[in-house]
């Protein structure tokens, strides 16, 4: 078991020709706060903004030592907060580089120091960051801040408790924990473990959801031990709530506290000359596509670039729309036939069995608990790409070979600004609609009957649309109908069958099958289920697509370097859900939008979004993105 932990977080190790010395300061304190976020196990916009913060300090760090460059906090006023410098302070040696790499060191110390060491986890994660700082070399005493008598010590030592000040100003609530007092919950929790929904007062709202009881009775079997560290707390809080109040990288002022407002989803009407046909749609959908994650769905798809390229050309805007993008991706109907850039041939075929590659990359992009995160994931691609041997350290593709030093100072200051200013729009936008995850929505349309007869036993015009072989009535013989009838004319759906039918990960699948409607569980490990935060719009789409809008500004090409990124999972080795998958799978990409649709459709297949979260989560990435580059003309001298 613990081998597949270690191969389902360690994502992407660094694989190339460039030795580890070739790495800059800046990079090694990249991987150190990746490295502790794995620990740690806060959500993603906690780990947005330290990652970001880590990232502004050096690049002031490195920029108070040139004239020319703009820095971003220091002589600057951010949201009414100042932080004086004197850009005439002494320097006591003439080896620029060699005060920045202290500077620099002890900027970013200092910042995840005092983030990490607020935490529940720091006994874990501040181990780990002494652990590094020694083997490393480093030789970091935070004490003076005096940086005007020259020393870099002090200058990273300054920055950082600014940084940190500021922290506890930001909006972020870290004096509690980045916890909100102000969050009611529309709806009481869902107990996924039992059938249906509880008492759900709006199928609009999102519902907390309760899981702490079914793992203290799951997890008991011995077989799941090294699964003890994954566990949630089953807190019903929605997490980071206020996060669009938190001050940003460069998002433009809103008056309203919503950034790049997407409008209302899809809603569920009560009254029944008010159409819900989207939102029932939107939910069914997730649910019928939930029923081939089932290692014995043989249908063979093409998962190489030009199966996937394509797929963004033009984003659904109507109804009609929506199901028709949808329904191509179901039915793997968008490829086209292109060149690799590098190679000038034409990209090969790479087939899979759908039923691996779906469960494979619910898994492997859901960046849950316990992983680097999705701004993390991002993070990553930047650094891969940025030492693999063929990539040239040129702004945009263009001008002069930066070092390695100066081009991870810049680019993991806009990468990770702009995923930061990701997690503060799409936080503002889920807070303000509240919006219902699919666990709830399945259920609860479910419980409502179907929609599809009227003169068929338990109709409602509300419920689920009948469909062989995906949504139908439980009959007299069925065997689902129970000891007693109690389930007779029940709506039941062909899905996945959920975390019961795996006692032992290592060698149990759960399949696809029949099930009653009122049980659908995500295809989540049992220790999370959903997400503890409401759903639209994606979190996922919003950061993949913005992380990969940054890539392509940064390099000046669209394409990973070679035309190539794979990613190799193991038969019976990579999945931690269940076992799995049945066969070797090679994950490809040749752009960074290839990957990053991979990721937003990931969620749909894992039943975590339904579409109208996943393409409105897309759409505001490519602004946030747009924003960002705009914005940070200044900083690229």
């Amino acid at each position: 078991m613990r081998e597949k932990l270690i191969i389902i977080f360690c994502f992407f190790i660094f694989n190339s020709s460039h030795s580890q010395e070739d790495h800059s300061v800046a990079k090694e304190w990249i991987d150190i706060i990746l490295n502790m976020i794995i620990e740690d196990g806060q959500g993603p916009t906690v780990q947005a903004r330290n990652l970001f913060h880590t990232s502004v300090a050096m690049h002031d760090a490195w920029a108070a030592y040139d004239k020319d460059q703009e820095t971003y906090f220091l002589g600057k006023e951010y949201h009414g907060f100042q932080l004086p410098f004197n850009p005439d302070f002494k320097r006591v040696s003439k080896n620029t580089d060699s005060l920045r790499k202290i500077a620099i060191a002890h900027a970013a110390f200092g910042v995840i120091h005092g983030r990490y060491n607020q935490y529940a986890s720091k006994v874990r994660t501040i181990d780990y960051l002494y652990e590094k700082i020694e083997e490393l070399g480093y030789n970091i005493k935070p004490r003076s801040k005096n940086y005007e008598d020259g020393s870099p010590e002090a200058l990273g030592n300054y920055i950082a408790n600014y940084i940190i000040e500021l922290g506890d100003n930001d909006n972020s609530r870290e004096d509690d924990r980045h916890e909100s007092e102000t969050y009611n919950n529309v709806n009481i929790n869902i107990r996924p473990d039992l059938p249906g929904t509880g008492v759900l007062k709006n199928p609009n709202k999102w519902q907390p959801i309760e899981i702490r009881p079914y793992i203290e009775v799951k997890g008991n079997d011995k077989t799941l031990k090294d699964w003890n560290y994954l566990l949630i707390d089953g807190n019903s809080q929605f997490l980071t709530s206020f996060w669009g109040e938190v001050f940003p990288f460069a998002l433009p002022y809103s008056d309203n506290g919503l950034y790049f407002d997407p409008g209302s989803p899809p809603l569920f009407h009560k009254n029944d000359s008010i159409s819900s046909e989207q939102y029932q749609w939107g939910f069914q959908m997730v649910q019928d596509w939930s029923g081939y994650l089932d290692p014995k769905n043989n249908n063979v798809w093409d998962i190489s670039p030009k199966g996937i390229t394509s797929m963004d050309d033009h984003l659904p805007e109507t109804f009609q729309e929506y199901k028709d993008y949808y329904n191509s991706i179901k039915e793997n109907k968008r490829g086209k036939t292109i060149k690799n850039p590098h190679s000038k041939e034409y990209y090969q075929k790479n087939q899979a069995k759908q039923g691996d590659y779906i469960r494979v990359i619910a898994e492997f992009w859901v960046d849950g608990p316990n992983t680097k995160s999705p701004p993390g994931h991002w993070l990553e691609f930047l650094g891969k790409v940025s030492y693999h041997p063929d990539f040239e350290r040129k702004w945009n593709g263009k001008g002069k070979t930066l070092s390695a030093l100066e081009w991870d100072i810049k680019s993991n200051f806009i990468m990770t600004g702009t995923l930061h200013d990701a997690a503060i729009a799409c936080w503002s936008i889920k807070n303000y609609y509240n919006y219902v995850r699919p666990i709830t929505a399945i259920r609860f349309l479910g419980s409502l009957g179907q929609s599809s007869d009227v003169n068929l036993p338990n109709y409602n015009v509300k419920g689920l649309k009948l469909q062989k072989g995906s949504t139908e009535l439980v009959k007299k013989n069925d065997p689902l109908v129970g000891d007693n009838k109690e389930n007779l004319n029940k709506i039941k759906i062909y899905a996945w069958k959920g975390p019961n039918e795996v006692d032992n990960p290592l060698v149990d699948t759960a399949g696809a099958g029949w099930i009653l409607a009122e049980n659908w569980w995500p295809y989540q490990r049992y220790t999370f289920a959903t997400p503890p935060f409401a759903g639209y719009t994606s979190g996922h789409s919003t950061f993949s697509i913005a992380g990969a809008e940054i890539l392509n500004y940064l390099t000046g090409s669209p394409y990973f370097p070679e035309g190539l990124e794979t990613y190799k999972t193991i038969k019976n080795e990579f999945l931690l859900f269940e076992n799995g998958p049945s066969e070797d799978l090679t994950l490809q990409w040749a752009t960074f939008y290839d990957a990053a649709i991979e990721t937003c459709l990931s969620r749909v297949w894992g039943g975590i979004h339904p579409p109208a979260d996943d393409i409105e989560g897309r759409r505001m990435g490519k602004k946030i993105a747009k924003n960002a580059i705009l914005f940070s003309k200044d900083f690229l001298k």
